[in-house]
């Protein structure tokens, strides 16, 4: 569980990051933000509201840890808070040398700094780091003699946050304990804020573990089997589905048998399996705790629905032996038989 009910946004530094593609270079301040009582609830609100308890992240490096510069000045924060000011500013310059995409907008960049936040019920402290890119236009009414007057005003919707990451005071020699949001970039240009600036890579947890089993489901059912008619393919989605939703661990063995079922696509899979972690450089584990939240997402993007040209749309949900699919010389069309005992 996230709680920041009770966080107390101590400091907070804010600096302007332009795009480097575009030489709009950097406006550093010379001081924190002072954060006064009615501002503080509305940007802890605003910083933290989008971040859901999913998929953690750790900083990483290819050699040394300490290297990952985004690391090495969030771990300076947490051993001496004063320096925040002073490493927020590292920090504005080392995100301005990863922004030169030309799609990436220029922004404010806050670095803040929460004591008092609850990560599965133990107290911890938290260091955000956030841009805002997307201005709105907001309207401002007031009085104005006897009457009223309307101005308008470029502004950021305090619920709607661009781009952000907190790191979680937790597991410091691992990288600590990082959750990402992203709303603005989705393209290639996105890797800049996750892979470029911050460099993180998933933690390997229960979430990790049974996301990348799915994906990996998913994955097989689609380019294993090319040859195989669209009810086989998404029946194995839907059986793995089903399998993780109702099992609270995995055992391999178990899957095998009551999912894969047949010697040849057990063989398949295994060998499938092989190829997956050297060509993703990661390794799948065979047992390990099901993740419900994981589990939910990765459903989400499983095939349940069969488009027939632009006339019909079957939806799976059940049995594949209901329906067959056939092909009708007559008129040189495909056809698929439905199986059932009520209509509702």
């Amino acid at each position: 569980m996230l709680d920041f009910s009770e966080a107390i946004l101590s400091n907070l530094a804010i600096h302007q990051v332009g795009n480097k593609s575009n030489e709009e270079g950097t406006i550093i301040s010379e001081q924190e933000v002072e954060i006064n009582g009615s501002i503080s609830p509305l940007l802890t609100t605003y910083f933290t509201k989008p971040f859901k308890l999913q998929e953690f992240y750790n900083f990483s490096h290819e050699t040394n840890l300490n290297l990952n510069e985004a690391y090495s000045y969030v771990k300076s924060i947490f051993n001496d808070k004063t320096s925040l000011l002073l490493q927020s500013i590292n920090i504005a310059r080392h995100l301005y040398e990863h922004s030169n995409h030309p799609n990436i907008k220029p922004g404010e960049l806050y670095v803040a700094y929460f004591d008092n936040c609850y990560l599965n019920d133990e107290i911890t402290e938290v260091i955000g780091i956030f841009k805002s890119e997307q201005k709105e236009t907001f309207l401002k009414v007031f009085p104005e003699g006897k009457s009223f007057a309307v101005s308008r005003d470029d502004g950021i919707n305090i619920n709607k946050l661009d781009k952000g990451c907190l790191v979680f005071n937790e597991n410091a020699d691992d990288g600590y304990k990082v959750l990402l949001v992203d709303n603005t970039n989705k393209g290639e240009e996105a890797k800049y804020w996750k892979e470029f600036f911050l460099k993180v890579k998933p933690q390997e947890d229960t979430y990790f573990h049974t996301k990348n089993y799915l994906q990996m489901c998913k994955n097989f059912a689609s380019e294993a089997f090319p040859e195989a008619d669209k009810i086989d393919q998404m029946s194995l989605e839907q059986e793995s589905a089903k399998f993780f939703k109702e099992e609270d661990a995995f055992d391999k063995v178990h899957f095998h048998e009551k999912v894969l079922q047949e010697p040849e696509i057990i063989d398949a899979f295994e060998a499938y399996k092989e190829n997956y972690q050297e060509s993703n450089h990661m390794r799948i584990y065979d047992e390990f705790d099901i993740n419900s939240e994981a589990v939910k997402k990765m459903k989400r993007v499983f095939k349940s629905v069969i488009k027939l040209d632009k006339n019909f749309h079957v939806y799976v949900h059940g049995n594949r032996s209901y329906i067959r699919k056939g092909f009708d010389e007559e008129s040189n069309m495909n056809f698929y038989q439905l199986f059932f005992k009520e209509e509702s």
